[in-house]
């Protein structure tokens, strides 16, 4: 069995941080801040991001719990995030679409708008030329050129009406004393991308691109198609024409698209979120019902029924929900009465053979006194007889304090003790057997006050239990007890080293009646409820009895109790499992050592007189949860009365020590003593 989580609780020592094997460390600072801080999980290694951190993920822990327990919130927030998502891709493809659309109109327009303007512009240079004639070669062609050019542009621009501009350039960036002309203020370089200037000298067909139309009066920039072409003047030599079409118009539509697109998809959206709300309403409602009367029928109320309508599908969960609950109920109740008589029959078969045993007891007694004047089989008879009794009787009374663990009558008398006066109470009672079997029970823990708020003869009793079934089954081996507190929480740990506990027995030696041997008659050992009792004990205080062992390496018991009666225990001081059990000393089921532990070497518990060092109490570390643990069912507190007589039992005997089935014999009970036996 392996070792439960505590180990790491507040209350062990002994562990130390070592440096991890095969890992280099960064060498920079910010490397081994990210290496130890950020990329191992957490932010250890900086107090002020770990600050910052907690401050943030402060109010996302209300939202996180609300999304990880509400599915309707679930459901609603899904469907409109896949909702956007699909509005969104619609949207991209509707506004693609439109705008290639438009785009194409508008090229197609303005393609056909510039080639008619190349062919005006061609036919008035050659109309320029022929009334020209000779005159066009003296010194005034410059002159009349440029104004020819001007003309040009106004002419060709007057047809627009503001949807296009007209712009020329000279070709190859030479001039020629003809200047560049654009209509409309257009700022006729900057408007004209230099890379389609480049494309419309090195062709004669027709180019175009798009641009920002720059104006010289201020008025803002506008998205335009520009389409060029390299024509000649009438002196025949080549310029550059240009028209330029505003998209002003098409970016309006485009616009006008995108916010009809988004008011729609925002409204489907919203839509589609209010009939997912409605629509998991219907589901969930009936199922949060059918959660709240579960509830309420796991407390306890078991006439609770959901509200059924309609025929549909939700309405047949109802009626099964409905009918399994009633059936329930029936079962409960059938259970309840047959347990109900079965408590009542132990409590009365007990009560009821107290008088005759009482009788025969006295008689055995006398008997049992006389023996020495009988023959040697008859005596021998007569010390069956008184040890049986003895057993009868100690099955008795733990019958008895079964019943009323089972009735829930048993009753929590605490009161603040040092459980080092109980454990030394304990360890003296024990000593005679002890003794005798050749075994040194040793304290561990006992040099600082282990205080709690609880009941001192129930406590005494769970530790005499233990205590004997240690030293029964030490082997003759030492029995080392330990005592450590830490945080909110004390526990005492009994250790021995004799034949231990196969895999699976640490729960079930606490079942009643279980044996380890079943196939053994119950003709020696214990009661078989000594440590049933003492885990409910355990469980009255609020607290937890667990078991660990390994075949022939001994076993550990320990007792974990909370400092007040009210508190709950996170955790225990003692490890489970203790530091040398076969698997933290790397060995083997059969006491070699493991593979691939080269490092550690085979021991042996060491038995010497000299006692190991105290568990150093760590009170200011929070212990952690336990796993492993056994939770106790609450503590009925009962407030010891001062300066009275304790209540006593009905049996009188409520503190025997009784054992499981793997404990103390007859022969060995009669060697105890009374104050063994608890008589």
């Amino acid at each position: 069995m392996s070792g439960d989580s505590a180990a790491s609780s507040p209350g062990r020592t002994g562990a130390r941080a070592e440096r991890p094997v095969g890992r280099k460390t960064s060498g920079s600072r910010w490397g081994r801040f990210f290496e130890g801080g950020l990329l191992q999980g957490g932010v250890q290694g900086s107090p002020v991001l770990r600050l910052f951190m907690r401050w943030v993920r402060r109010p996302l822990l209300p939202v996180m719990r609300l999304w990880r327990r509400n599915i309707q919130l679930k459901v609603v927030v899904t469907t409109l995030l896949m909702s956007m998502g699909v509005v969104l891709l619609l949207g991209f493809v509707v506004i693609g679409q439109m705008r290639n659309g438009l785009l194409d109109a508008k090229v197609k327009a303005s393609q056909s708008q510039a080639t008619g303007g190349f062919s005006v512009a061609k036919q008035r240079a050659d109309a320029a030329v022929s009334a020209g004639g000779e005159d066009a070669a003296d010194g005034r062609a410059n002159q009349n050129v440029s104004q020819w050019m001007g003309d040009l542009v106004e002419s060709l621009s007057s047809g627009g009406q503001g949807a296009f501009d007209v712009v020329t350039l000279p070709a190859g960036g030479d001039s020629g004393g003809r200047g560049p002309r654009a209509s409309g203020n257009v700022f006729p370089t900057t408007s004209v991308p230099q890379d389609l200037r480049d494309r419309v000298d090195s062709s004669l067909l027709p180019a175009q691109s798009y641009t920002r139309i720059v104006y010289t009066d201020g008025q803002e920039s506008q998205p335009g198609l520009i389409i060029g072409k390299q024509v000649n003047d009438p002196n025949n030599e080549p310029y550059q024409l240009y028209y330029l079409f505003p998209l002003t118009q098409e970016e309006k539509s485009l616009s006008l698209v995108k916010g009809t697109l988004a008011t729609a998809g925002l409204f489907v959206v919203v839509l589609l979120g209010a009939i997912a709300w409605l629509v998991v309403r219907q589901v969930v409602t009936p199922v949060r019902m059918a959660a709240g009367i579960a509830e309420r029928l796991s407390a306890g109320r078991l006439q609770e029924r959901m509200k059924v309508t309609g025929e549909d599908d939700i309405a047949r969960l109802g009626e099964a929900f409905n009918k399994m609950a009633q059936n329930l109920q029936l079962k409960i109740q059938q259970l309840e009465d047959l347990s109900r008589m079965q408590r009542r029959f132990v409590s009365d078969v007990s009560h009821e053979l107290r008088t005759p045993l009482t009788t025969v007891r006295m008689a055995a007694d006398v008997i049992h006194d006389a023996r020495e004047d009988f023959d040697p089989v008859t005596a021998r008879s007569a010390e069956l007889l008184a040890d049986q009794l003895d057993r009868f009787e100690s099955l008795l009374a733990d019958l008895l304090e079964i019943s009323r663990f089972d009735a829930g009558a048993a009753a929590l008398e605490a009161e603040p003790i040092d459980l080092r006066v109980v454990v030394q109470r304990v360890v003296s009672g024990a000593a005679p057997l002890a003794e005798r079997k050749g075994t040194r029970i040793r304290l561990v823990g006992d040099q600082q006050p282990v205080v709690a708020e609880a009941d001192a003869r129930r406590v005494e009793r769970v530790l005499r239990n233990l205590v004997v079934n240690a030293v029964e089954h030490g082997d003759g081996k030492d029995v080392v007890v330990k005592l450590a507190s830490a945080g909110g929480a004390v526990a005492v740990a009994v250790r021995d080293y004799g034949v231990g506990l196969k895999p699976g027995e640490a729960t079930r030696v606490f079942s009643r009646f279980w044996r380890a041997d079943p196939a053994r008659a119950r003709t020696t050992g214990g009661t078989g409820l000594g440590l049933s009792i003492a885990l409910e004990d355990a469980r009255l205080h609020g607290g937890w009895l667990q078991a660990w062992g390994e075949p022939g390496g001994g076993s550990q018991f320990r007792l974990t109790l909370p400092r007040t009666a009210d508190e709950p225990l996170r955790g225990s001081p003692i490890p489970l499992e203790p530091k040398d059990s076969r698997r933290n000393r790397g060995l083997n089921d059969a006491g070699l050592p493991r593979a691939g532990d080269g490092e550690k070497r085979a021991t042996v518990p060491v038995q010497t007189s000299s006692e190991p060092a105290p568990l150093a109490p760590r009170p200011s570390a929070a212990p952690t949860a336990d796993p492993t643990a056994l939770p106790g069912n609450g503590a009925r507190v009962v407030p010891r009365p001062t300066g009275g007589a304790r209540p006593a039992d009905d049996t009188g005997a409520a503190d025997s020590p009784s054992t499981d089935a793997r404990n103390v014999g007859p022969e060995d009970r009669n060697k105890q003593g009374e104050a063994s036996r608890g008589r």
